[in-house]
This record gives structure tokens, C-alpha cells and sequence, in this order.
């Protein structure tokens, strides 16, 4: 078989030999990975590390490697929406798997752990404010996944078609729906319900307003789609939260050979109509936890 090389247009590469958005090297990223949204919320989760070997700034994209209780962990921030998480899995993925000076994939592949430790609206009664969601499954409504091949082989067909049929999809107008189930392993180790954590189903959105319900001045297309979303259920399965992320996270990291959990913090109920934007403190028990058994 032919070697594949990844031309300059393709894979873009910094002088100092760090990808081009997260401005990284590959001897500054760690095979246990915490994401999050927001830069900020990078230092937060550093301030758990005993040591701090590096830190990098790039756009929304803020680093830092270091160790906690002798493992070695990169915390890094991705921005909002999925198509952030595009950017930021694949680079993550070359920086591991592609040699730079080659252009050619290394003879060994490297596997990652990644949690993202992410914000959420609940979509059910029994996800009050305060609590938190591992995302079993989740489900991407912006379609990213459906532009790379063999999606079939990472998705939940059946579920896809009991969601599209209940919610009476406009398959001419909106994405295609894709179903990924988050890593079975990674969700052992992080779930724990005697912290009250809730294992759920999650909808990652194309955007905060209109994809998620959220009327302003523009009309919505389907008012009734989050009271269809809320009164979903097959063989079992309630969706438990809105984000803007973890589909596009599973999907791409189960294509990669990688390890993806996203765990969230309920910070608005839909449905109790009830919200907290004072969050901070509270999330610090999620990160211990998340660097604890990653």
C-alpha cells in the first residue's frame, strides 16, 4: 500500500512545527486530554496541577500541560460549537498519529483520553440546575459527521431513525441527525451517581438560539421542536440536555481510534424554565472529579 502524505494545503504546519490553529507541538500534548469551552476555565482546571510544564494562547485556544497526582494531563480550551471541535480533534489526532517532518503517519498510533467538562441546558425535570450529565449518547444536529465516510460504521442507525420519525424531521431543510454513543469505558470511570450524576442523552446544536429552541426576534421554523425533543423516548432513552459540542467530540474520536466522554454542568432547565450563571464554584467539584479518573 501506498504511503499517504498529507500535503502543506492539507495539514498546515507552523514554523516551529505546531498546528496551525492550536498553535501545539506534539512533545506539548499529553495522552489524557480535559477540553472545555471557555480559555478561562483552562486555568481553573490547571490550578489542580502540581506541576505546570507549559502553556500556550491561540485564538480561543488556551493550553496547558502539566501533571496531577503523577499524571500527565493537557487541559485544553476548543471555543463554542462543533466546528471548533473539528479543528481541534483533528490537529490533536496529527500532532499524535502524523509525522510532521514526513508528512506520513507514524508506524504506532497513539490512543487519547478526552473528557470535555462542559455547560448545558436540562430538557427534563429530573436534570435540575446544579446537576450533572455524562452523555452516554449523543446526538449531533449540525451535521458535521455526515461529512466524513463510512459514518454508518459509528452511528446508531436505528436510534437516528426513531429520532428523525418522532421529531418528524425536515429532511429537505435541516441536517441529517447522526447518533453517537460516547466511549462505555470512559463513562464508567467518570460517572458516579452517589455524586448525583445523571447518565443521559445529549444534543449537540448547530447554535445557541434558534437551533436550541431560543426565540428572539426571528421566528423558529418548528416551535414545537423541544417539546417533541423532551417527550422522546426509545427503549429507554430520554434526551436529558442541549450543548453545542459532544456529538461532533464522540463521532470524530470513535473515527480516530480515541476515547471521548463529555460531561456537563446543568446551568438553564428548559423545561422548569429556571437558570444560574453563577456557576464557577460549583464546577470545581466536577473538574477534581474528571481529573481524578480520567
Amino acid at each position: 500500500m501506498e504511503e499517504k502524505y498529507f500535503a502543506p494545503s492539507e495539514l498546515i504546519i507552523n514554523d516551529d512545527m505546531s498546528c496551525f490553529h492550536l498553535h501545539i507541538r506534539a512533545d506539548q500534548l499529553a495522552d489524557k486530554v480535559v477540553m472545555c469551552g471557555d480559555p478561562a476555565r483552562v486555568s481553573l482546571i490547571a490550578e489542580f496541577f502540581d506541576e505546570k510544564e507549559c502553556e500556550i494562547s491561540s485564538r480561543e485556544f488556551h493550553t496547558i500541560t502539566g501533571t496531577y497526582k503523577g499524571k500527565r494531563i493537557t487541559a485544553l480550551s476548543h471555543g463554542i460549537g462543533c466546528d471548533n471541535i473539528d479543528i481541534v480533534i483533528n490537529e490533536l489526532d496529527a500532532l499524535k498519529n502524523i509525522d510532521f517532518k514526513t508528512r506520513t503517519l507514524k508506524d504506532k498510533l497513539t490512543n487519547m483520553d478526552i473528557v470535555r467538562i462542559g455547560t448545558c441546558g436540562g430538557l427534563q425535570e429530573n436534570c435540575p440546575v446544579g446537576s450533572f450529565i455524562c452523555s452516554e449518547k449523543s446526538i449531533g444536529i449540525e451535521g458535521l459527521i455526515n461529512y466524513y465516510a463510512n459514518r454508518e460504521q459509528v452511528c446508531d442507525l436505528e436510534f437516528e431513525e426513531a429520532f428523525v420519525k418522532h421529531l418528524e424531521w425536515d429532511i429537505h431543510n435541516l441536517p441529517a441527525p447522526y447518533v453517537i454513543d460516547n466511549d462505555k469505558d470512559l463513562l464508567e470511570r467518570i460517572y458516579r451517581p452517589e455524586k448525583g450524576m445523571i447518565k443521559g442523552v445529549t444534543i449537540s446544536c448547530g447554535g445557541f438560539y434558534g437551533p436550541q429552541g431560543r426565540e428572539l426576534r426571528i421566528p423558529l421554523a418548528d416551535p414545537l421542536r423541544n417539546e417533541k425533543i423532551s417527550s422522546f423516548n426509545w427503549n429507554g432513552y430520554r434526551i436529558t440536555n442541549f450543548e453545542m459540542e459532544s456529538a461532533a467530540l464522540a463521532g470524530l474520536a470513535r473515527h480516530l481510534g480515541h476515547k471521548a466522554l463529555t460531561v456537563c454542568m446543568v446551568v438553564a432547565n428548559r423545561i422548569t424554565k429556571n437558570t444560574n450563571t453563577d456557576y464557577k464554584n460549583s464546577i470545581h467539584d466536577l473538574i477534581k472529579l474528571v481529573l481524578d479518573r480520567i
